[in-house]
């Protein structure tokens, strides 16, 4: 009942239009287990169709390392971002909900409530 009350209030969407034209000839998955530090792939990275972007793994200060595009980043609510540098434009951020907490967290951000 939870999940079926919070599809009736969120906005139908579809995918941006810069992210439904786009190709996905070469993807990378980057994680934020820390693997990538003092790599210097980060130039290799950007060069990616698309960069998908695992919880909150800072991009600001690491760009040499981990590279400074993303497409998509995806997260536990928990997990998501708190610096908005972390969230460009031009990316989708994908909330990953599981636990009931999550659909609490998901309807407060859609009606601008306080958890």
């Amino acid at each position: 009942d939870k999940l079926k009350n919070l599809l009736e209030i969120l906005p139908e969407h579809d995918l941006p239009e810069d992210l439904k034209s786009k190709h996905c000839k070469r993807c990378v998955v980057v994680g934020s287990g820390g693997i990538l530090h003092g790599s210097e792939l980060g130039h290799l990275l950007n060069q990616f169709d698309i960069v998908i972007r695992l919880n909150d793994a800072p991009v600001q200060g690491y760009t040499d390392h981990v590279g400074n595009k993303t497409t998509i980043r995806m997260t536990y609510p928990e997990g998501a971002p708190l610096s908005e540098n972390e969230y460009p434009p031009a990316s989708l951020f994908v909330a990953v909900l599981f636990k009931s907490v999550d659909f609490n967290w998901l309807q407060a951000m859609v009606k601008n409530e306080t958890l």
